[in-house]
């Protein structure tokens, strides 16, 4: 994966590496003493030339402190999705927030199987008052949501163990844009971790299924090769007010 750095953080230089990562690259931002990193994939490499083949979308956050300290909390993160692409749902079955509300991970996947399109994992640093720092993890579901305003939308389910039990679901909202190479964008505001005293260390996941309609296997992402490349733009805001913008360029050609 190649990566074209597009502006620069607006607190202060971002210094961008390439760093080989089973056969992609990695962006790397770095202001103080916070370190973040990005990859973005999307697969298969080989896809038609106009119309649209079901893909799948990659991608794997780090959010680490270089002294070991647990790093600020993330408040948002902003993903612009490439114009030669698309979101299907039509025929794929709904899952809601009602639904969802107060399961664990496998709950949850048994409500919803059907309407899941995608996986991944969250860690995070916790340090609740008068103890150590420790990590927790969830697994991170992504569930099919009833459309907003005709857009398709997205609900985000994690599962939290301190300082209490607590299912976590963040609605999402797929939005038609146009911004030069992209066509839709997601925002995400994301909710306090362990009742603010974690921050986001690890988001890890990947989107895409393929499913029936019409008697046909159609793709919840779907995209088409254009200029030899599908394009990822995602930035990061902190709440101490850091910001970490990544573009991130996924290889393609046609059969």
């Amino acid at each position: 994966m190649t990566v074209r750095r597009v502006r620069k953080a607006l607190l202060g230089a971002i210094l961008i590496g390439l760093v080989a990562c089973a056969g992609a690259y990695a962006l790397t931002g770095e202001f103080k003493n916070t370190v973040v990193s990005a990859t973005a994939t999307m697969l298969p490499r080989e896809l038609p030339a106009h119309g649209g083949a079901p893909v799948t979308l990659s991608s794997i956050t780090r959010i680490k402190n270089k002294d070991g300290s647990q790093p600020g909390a993330l408040s948002s993160i902003l993903f612009q999705l490439d114009k030669h692409g698309f979101v299907e749902t039509r025929g794929l079955a709904v899952c809601t927030m009602a639904k969802l509300a107060n399961t664990t991970p496998s709950q949850a996947r048994k409500r919803c199987g059907d309407a899941l399109v995608g996986k991944g994992v969250g860690k995070a640093k916790v340090t609740l008052p008068g103890q150590a720092t420790i990590d927790i993890s969830s697994p991170l579901s992504f569930f099919n949501g009833p459309k907003a305003g005709g857009m398709p939308t997205l609900i985000a389910h994690a599962y939290e163990t301190v300082p209490e039990r607590k299912t976590l679901l963040l609605p999402i909202t797929i939005e038609r844009v146009s911004h030069g190479r992209y066509g839709f964008q997601a925002k995400v505001t994301l909710p306090e971790i362990a009742g603010g005293y974690g921050s986001a260390t690890l988001a890890e996941a990947t989107l895409g299924r393929t499913y029936e309609k019409g008697g046909k296997k159609v793709g919840y992402i779907n995209g088409y090769c254009s200029g030899g490349r599908l394009q990822v733009h995602g930035s990061l805001s902190f709440s101490n007010g850091d910001f970490f913008p990544a573009t991130l360029t996924s290889p393609c050609h046609t059969g």
